[in-house]
């Protein structure tokens, strides 16, 4: 009779398992925006509504040095609306934290995490636009002769 036995690694992050994945290769996206990394910008989706920006600085700093914490928040009622956006200054601490607290139980409620995708703000500025095509300046005579031009595909 055959057997096999099959092992997967936990990332349940324990004080000696951060080390490990600090070693850890991720791939380098080099487009930035604001001089960080454009993968080290996270999203935070599904938090309870008492949440503040400091507990959530407190817990996410154990991955790295945090630039900026965004939690978006009703205006109307002043409270979260339930997800929120961390800065890190390096993208392999943006992924650490990734790895570890994804799918995680906080509070009764999973929390999901991921890469935040860059809004239109991110870029700044209206988009530039054309307008209509300029006309060619082209002689009147060339344009009423009759002939056809030779096109060879």
């Amino acid at each position: 009779m055959w057997s096999a036995t099959l092992s997967f690694p936990s990332f349940v992050a324990s004080s000696s398992s951060l080390p490990n994945y600090r070693n850890r290769r991720f791939p380098k996206i080099k487009a930035s925006l604001f001089n960080y990394p454009l993968a080290s910008k996270i999203m935070v989706r599904n938090l309870p509504f008492s949440t503040s920006e400091d507990f959530l600085k407190r817990e996410f700093s154990a991955f790295g040095e945090i630039a900026e914490v965004k939690l978006i928040k009703d205006e109307s009622m002043n409270r979260s609306k339930g997800y929120a956006f961390i800065q890190f200054t390096s993208q392999d601490d943006a992924f650490l934290a990734i790895e570890t607290m994804d799918r995680r139980m906080y509070n009764g409620r999973m929390i999901y995490i991921d890469i935040a995708k860059p809004g239109k703000r991110d870029f700044q500025g209206l988009p530039r636009t054309s307008g209509p095509p300029k006309k060619s300046d082209v002689p009147e005579e060339e344009a009423s002769n009759d002939e056809v031009a030779d096109c060879w595909y």
